[in-house]
């Protein structure tokens, strides 16, 4: 009940690593924005203009989602405090470090379905929010993981279906 000293630092310093994480993710989706825009490739609503990109995006995520890798990144985004209590590190770079550790896992959680925004477009706040939505279900709900290989599923079929459609 006694405030330690440094508290407040110590989780600035975490915040400061899991911004760090996600600003760099940002920095490269906004180049990925760049180059498609440059080439043409996205439609004035910022959505992927050809259904050889958008397909491709979407198994890609789809399939992301089936993985290990999203699971172990899903185990541990759903319960962060064992995440504190295995991974502590103390002083404020100790905090750094563990919100950097803390926002990689969370951005492999999301990275994929945040890159989904390139077909649905990125602008576009009702997709912005069902992936919010799907991402809340994933980490917080009783069937996350079910969520989680259902929307895998679903994206896979979508890319095919936009390849295979785009081709008749």
């Amino acid at each position: 009940k006694r405030p330690e000293p440094g508290a407040r630092s110590a989780v600035l310093m975490f915040g400061l690593g899991y911004l760090v994480v996600w600003t760099g993710f940002s920095a490269v989706a906004a180049v990925a924005q760049w180059a498609l825009h440059k080439a043409a490739m996205l439609s004035p609503a910022m959505s992927a203009s050809s259904p050889y990109l958008a397909g491709p995006i979407l198994i890609v995520a789809g399939v992301y989602q089936l993985t290990p890798w999203k699971g172990a990144c899903l185990t541990h985004c759903r319960n962060p405090i064992e995440f504190l209590m295995t991974h502590w590190r103390d002083g404020a770079m100790g905090a750094f470090q563990m919100g950097r550790h803390h926002g990689t896992y969370c951005l492999g959680c999301c990275w994929a379905l945040m890159y989904v925004l390139f077909v649905v477009g990125v602008m576009n706040l009702v997709w912005v929010a069902a992936l919010t939505i799907l991402v809340l279900l994933e980490k917080v709900g009783p069937a996350g993981t079910l969520v989680a290989r259902l929307a895998g599923v679903g994206m896979l079929v979508a890319g095919v279906m936009r390849i295979v459609t785009a081709g008749l």
